[in-house]
């Protein structure tokens, strides 16, 4: 599995764990908290099998509009996430990058996130990135904005901006383009989850509750990406030459 994943980039949106709780009965919050394991499982199965990039989407722009208490919740299991793995991601070489608008998150957990990614910016193994308050479409606003302000202070004139001037300025701009993108418990959305970097992505779509989703479920997704001819535009034949 190792050479199946060393240069490729993953990227998750992890749903459902609302309806994995609301099946048995229990509140949401429960829920919230089994997606927490099922995550740590997939980083550290990643990790260990030599995965270039993975991108997680762990709470978008649009969640803030959820009920206060579950927010205040997720935030919390961010902090306890953060406090509990950060020797597990230190210690297996990890890399750490949050993207996404962090000012809007607690001080506290805030603070944490910028520690963890300036302790482990030199780390060589997985790259883990952290979507966090996060909004594909404000990522290429944000974009647009950091341009125009080099064309108005003559840096840079609009005939020489390319799509690499925007891919520098982008959130974490060394991420490479997404290859894999996964989204469980049967919706079948991009959701504004890394909208230019998945313009060529596999999308693959499983009715697995993300609670649910194990290393197993990681490996069927990698497999079914190896069937999958990427074409970027070409034929088959121009393909085979």
């Amino acid at each position: 599995m190792a050479e199946a994943l060393e240069n490729l980039h993953v990227a998750i949106i992890m749903d459902g764990n609302g309806r994995w709780a609301k099946k048995r009965a229990l509140p949401r919050v429960v829920g919230h908290k089994a997606g927490g394991k099922a995550l740590k499982k997939i980083i550290t199965h990643a990790a260990k099998n030599h995965l270039k990039v993975l991108s997680i989407y762990a709470f978008s722009a649009e969640n803030w509009l959820r009920p206060k208490e579950e927010v205040a919740f997720l935030m919390q299991l961010l902090d306890e996430y953060i406090i509990d793995e950060w020797a597990s991601i230190t210690e297996n070489n990890i890399k750490f990058l949050v993207s996404g608008n962090i000012s809007l998150i607690p001080e506290k957990t805030r603070d944490a996130l910028i520690k963890l990614m300036e302790e482990t910016k030199n780390n060589t193994g997985l790259i883990l990135n952290m979507a966090l308050s996060y909004s594909g479409q404000d990522e290429i606003l944000d974009c647009v904005k950091k341009i125009s302000t080099f064309v108005l202070n003559n840096e840079i004139s609009i005939e020489n901006i390319t799509k690499e001037t925007i891919v520098d300025n982008l959130y974490n701009k060394e991420l490479p383009e997404v290859d894999l993108l996964i989204r469980t418990s049967g919706e079948k959305r991009i959701s504004n989850f890394m909208l230019w970097r998945i313009s060529y992505a596999e999308l693959y779509f499983t009715d697995v509750l993300w609670p649910d989703f194990d290393e197993n479920e990681f490996d069927n997704a990698i497999k079914e990406y190896k069937k999958r001819v990427r074409r970027f535009g070409k034929t088959d034949e121009q393909l085979k030459s």
